[in-house]
């Protein structure tokens, strides 16, 4: 299962880049905003950063003005994944754009035939939010299932980008219905380095290494 940054901290991209874990990054309007930068730039710094696919959603809300956005965050780099709604003017955007041969995000899909669509119009990518549906009362991880189940049915190539991730338990479930993708916050990802045996075992070898009164040089 690929790894993606769900963040547009350059700094965060930047640290993890270095484990060699991260195989791409996801950002939307919200994240942007977080990060108090010029939208463009910090797309374009990102993608200076991991050579694997980049998310930068459009903003505009009708198919020709999708186009318009797309064509200017296509023009940032070759890795760049244009992230559009999963809407009818979404899907008509993503029809063009896949067939230009441009990488496609599809997001905020709630179901199964929301994904079913998606993959019809070629998207590189679907990203179902399972975080947002376990709020109201559903299995967010049921509908990975579910996504999971149809593309192999018919052999679709769209990628199921397990979005919204809330916990380690959320990446363990995908890794395990076989999504081929998460993007998580940083946070979440460094969560799943950690265990309270891992730490107690580090320090127990750590004491011992002191007691020979050695080093390694």
């Amino acid at each position: 299962m690929k790894f993606f940054v769900d963040t547009a901290d350059t700094a965060e991209i930047r640290d993890l880049a270095e484990t060699g874990l991260l195989d791409g990054v996801t950002t939307n309007p919200s994240l942007v905003h977080k990060s108090g930068k010029n939208f463009l730039e910090v797309v374009k710094e990102i993608c200076g950063i991991v050579s694997g696919p980049v998310s930068a959603e459009v903003v505009a809300t009708e198919h020709g003005e999708m186009m318009r956005e797309a064509e200017m965050l296509r023009k940032i780099a070759d890795n760049i994944a244009v992230k559009v709604p999963l809407t009818i003017d979404g899907l008509k955007t993503c029809k063009k754009l896949t067939e230009n041969g441009t990488m496609v995000n599809v997001t905020l899909c709630f179901t199964a035939n929301q994904a079913l669509l998606a993959a019809k119009a070629g998207a590189t990518f679907i990203s179902p939010f399972v975080g947002r549906h376990d709020d109201i009362g559903f299995d967010g991880m049921q509908i990975i299932s579910e996504i999971r189940m149809i593309y192999d049915n018919y052999d679709f190539d769209t990628q199921i980008l397990v979005a919204s991730v809330r916990h380690p338990i959320h990446v363990l479930e995908a890794a395990k219905i076989g999504a081929d993708v998460m993007t998580a916050p940083p946070k979440v990802i460094r969560q799943l380095f950690n265990h309270p045996l891992t730490d107690r075992g580090l320090e127990a070898f750590l004491a011992d290494w002191k007691k020979t009164g050695q080093s390694i040089s």
